[in-house]
């Protein structure tokens, strides 16, 4: 009898033993659920932030890019010169690309500016692109079906816009 009564005993403490050690389990599982709910909104809270920040770089760029093509004596400040290009090797047969520098006197005005119906004209569609990151910005732009493809690569240098350099791959 005493034996049976230690084993149930025993049983008894193990079952126990079991059911708390489940217990803590799920309540520790209920705070983790409860924190991966929090989590997003935490995290949609530091998208949001990261994207304002985004945003407003954004913003301040394309009011530089505004300026940039509309002012030809800005445009010549903000430029790195000697300025280094890839442009196609008009002499080569498959046009390999070559690097070239151009100085401030040979610098041709650059217009970036872009409007949505460059993409549905009859002739030279294309679309362009800014890309972010870090400081820098890239504007790509891309030809319909006709050869256009451009990169220019912009530098926050002392919080101010550049140009350093531009790949220019059109034929």
């Amino acid at each position: 009898m005493n034996r049976r009564i230690s084993f149930l005993l025993a049983l008894c403490v193990f079952l126990l033993l079991i059911a708390c050690t489940r217990k803590g389990k799920s309540d520790h599982s209920l705070l983790a659920d409860e924190k991966a709910q929090a989590s997003p909104a935490l995290a949609d809270t530091n998208e949001v932030a990261a994207t304002a920040g985004q945003l407003s770089l954004e913003e301040e760029f394309n009011r530089f890019i505004e300026r940039f093509s509309k002012d030809e004596h800005f445009q010549l400040q903000r430029i790195k010169f000697p300025i280094s290009v890839i442009v196609p090797d008009t002499g080569d047969q498959g046009m390999a690309p070559k690097e070239e520098s151009i100085g401030k006197y040979e610098w041709e005005q650059l217009d970036l500016t872009y409007d949505s119906t460059y993409l549905s004209r009859p002739y030279d569609q294309y679309y362009q692109v800014v890309r972010f990151k870090d400081d820098t910005a890239v504007v790509e732009i891309r030809g319909i079906n006709n050869g256009i493809y451009a990169d220019y690569y912009f530098s926050k240098i002392n919080d101010e816009w550049y140009l350093v350099t531009l790949y220019e791959a059109s034929f």
